[in-house]
């Protein structure tokens, strides 16, 4: 990962699964150059990595307290994190 490139977890909670919210987190990240995933979770939330430019983190994490149309967003919780290998492109992995 390049040095101006940072990654970070987010957390999303509320009425985030069943509501097209991995597809549309798709879009947007690749609409903002992140690299990263998202994926369901059992407990009903999303988790998502992201990885680029902090000013495309902090534009992603406000979109993630929206949501797409039908979601009902109570929260999102990030947390940097370091990675040995940046993931090609942006994936749904579950």
């Amino acid at each position: 990962m390049t040095d101006d490139r940072e990654a970070m977890l987010a957390s999303i909670t509320g009425k985030v699964q069943g509501v097209g919210f991995r597809a549309w987190a798709w879009t947007e990240a690749r609409e903002l150059r992140l690299s990263g995933w998202v994926r369901n979770e059992p407990d009903g939330s999303v988790t998502a990595l992201l990885i680029g430019p902090a000013r495309s983190l902090a534009a992603m994490v406000e979109r993630l307290r929206t949501g797409p149309p039908g979601a009902s967003v109570s929260g999102v919780v990030t947390s940097e994190t370091r990675l040995r290998d940046e993931p090609a492109g942006f994936t749904i992995i579950g």
